[in-house]
């Protein structure tokens, strides 16, 4: 790889490091071909002091520091020449905007083997039945992709669809089987020309992937369709039945509510600081929130660019209020040497980050559903008028596993029922289980009496029913199949989709609504 320090300064190095993880936040970073981070969860700062780009790279699993030396774009991909303190060897690290680094005949051939699998296992477990139509095939106006295999057990009339995903796949794919099942369980149905009475659907995972599949199935419609969940272990031949009913407590993590006036009084000094680093324009948009008793954040129309957090002085007992900057994971600690890359930043986003902006440009695009949040915010009454604008929570409860991608809100009606609230800002097929999987969350802290024990809803008597669950997204943006998602879901699940206008970021208007049926 060509060195292109004499072509980069240190601040160039930072600028393009930054830009590309902008534009991919889903990269993963490669060493010798080993994934030593996943950019969805772990987290970096850049600096350029001394004529250096230094980046530092963290996650639960491990730390890295390297010097940046040398840098070169390809096709999603960025490679970096870096150098460990004291070492003159260069590694290279490799940013690859797709983290399933297989080929597609890698992955053509291991669901081609599957099938061969799950034929044979399918016809061990079910002797009485006929296995007919087993296929991978891609059928985009469906949404059925390659990942899953599909088909039908039949017996006479009776007859049954089937979903399988194998081992191989990402865990976010192996957790989309119930939405692709119940997609092929209608389309089966839809197309039997009243041939075959179709009982129900089976889910086949991998053996220690059912939890989410196994939660989510407890909250479908027994009236519907039959649910049956089954684990096939790699190796053997053997189905194991996994009962649906028996999900237990859910891994949820609720931190305690705290006072945000009290959090942003404790950090008044650091506010001021960092207000005076910004151009007019900018200090008026900026929204200053507090994420918790420790932690404030800036943002401008959703996108957090700067935050304050009071914590320990590293090697020391000492605490002081720390400001970092940086979109997405960055958190670039600011300082003298960092100012320049923080003037930046902001310039940039006040150019590119407003409701006229253009869909090109990164900043622009980067987290509209926390853009619609930050709309939504201002008066959520306006879209549901029984809710209460005074109490609207943000995640609340977290998920153990980290960010979902999407931004979720809870707050109460003026009845006292709780209201959990998902945003999409652009299509998604997993969007209605995704939303399930928070409401029952919600639902089992609620029963609990866990809310009110944290100090969330103060002076608030909450009403003993179950949440309220509401999906909200522009009109066109809703996935085709969500509804059909939806209608299979519980009657127990009250839910209301609810459409707005293309336009959100300029005019907040309300022009779907469809309910679930009572």
């Amino acid at each position: 790889m060509p060195t292109l320090q004499s072509a980069f300064t240190a601040a160039d190095l930072a600028r393009a490091l930054e830009q590309f993880l902008v534009e991919h936040p889903r990269a993963t970073i490669f060493e010798d071909g080993r994934a030593l981070f996943d950019m969805r969860s772990a987290h970096y700062s850049l600096s350029a002091e001394h004529g250096r780009c230094l980046l530092h790279l963290w996650s639960q699993d491990r730390n890295l520091v390297r010097s940046v030396s040398g840098i070169e774009a390809r096709k999603d991909t960025l490679r970096l020449e870096t150098k460990r303190f004291g070492q003159t060897r260069s590694q290279i690290l490799s940013l690859v905007a797709d983290p399933d680094r297989r080929t597609p005949s890698d992955r053509e051939t291991t669901r081609t083997r599957y099938l061969r699998i799950l034929d044979r296992v399918l016809t061990g477990a079910f002797p009485d039945w006929k296995i007919e139509g087993l296929r991978t095939a891609m059928d985009l106006e469906h949404s059925f992709g390659p990942a899953y295999a599909r088909g039908v057990l039949t017996r006479g009339q009776a007859a049954w669809a089937i979903i399988a995903v194998n081992g191989e796949e990402s865990q976010a794919t192996i957790n989309g089987a119930l939405t692709l099942g119940i997609l092929w369980l209608a389309y089966c149905r839809e197309h039997g020309n009243g041939r075959r009475l179709f009982e129900g659907l089976k889910v086949i995972l991998p053996c220690g992937m059912h939890r989410t599949t196994q939660a989510r199935m407890a909250w479908m419609n027994p009236m519907i369709a039959k649910w049956e969940l089954y684990e096939l272990e790699d190796g053997t031949d053997e189905l194991a039945s996994v009962d649906i009913r028996d999900t237990g407590n859910l891994d949820i993590h609720l931190v305690h509510a705290f006072d945000p006036a009290n959090t942003r009084e404790r950090f008044h000094n650091a506010i001021d600081r960092l207000q005076g680093l910004l151009p007019d324009g900018l200090r008026e948009a900026t929204e200053i929130r507090p994420r918790s008793a420790s932690e404030i954040a800036f943002l401008l129309y959703g996108l957090e660019y700067a935050r304050i957090q009071h914590g320990l002085v590293p090697g020391s007992f000492t605490r002081q209020d720390q400001i970092t900057f940086g979109a997405g994971p960055n958190e670039t600690p600011l300082n003298e040497d960092t100012e320049e890359l923080f003037r930046d930043l902001v310039i940039r986003l006040f150019d590119n980050r407003h409701a006229s902006g253009t869909i090109r440009n990164p900043l622009f695009r980067m987290q509209p559903e926390r853009w619609l949040e930050s709309e939504l915010r201002q008066d959520i009454a306006e879209l549901e008028p029984s809710i209460r604008n005074e109490y609207v929570y943000s995640q609340v409860p977290a998920f153990s596993a980290g960010d979902r991608g999407m931004l979720d809100l809870l707050t109460v009606n003026r009845s006292g029922r709780l209201a959990v609230i998902e945003l999409k800002a652009s299509e998604d097929l997993h969007l209605p289980l995704q939303a399930l999987d928070y409401w029952m969350r919600v639902r089992q802290l609620h029963h609990a009496g866990d809310l009110k024990k944290h100090g969330y809803f103060p002076g608030v008597e909450l009403a003993d029913t179950d949440p309220m669950l509401y999906l909200i997204m522009p009109t066109l943006r809703i996935h085709p199949s969500n509804e059909t998602v939806l209608r299979h879901f519980s009657h127990n699940v009250p839910w209301e989709l609810i459409g707005l206008d293309e336009h959100w970021r300029k005019k907040r208007r309300v022009i779907l609504r469809k309910r679930s049926e009572t």
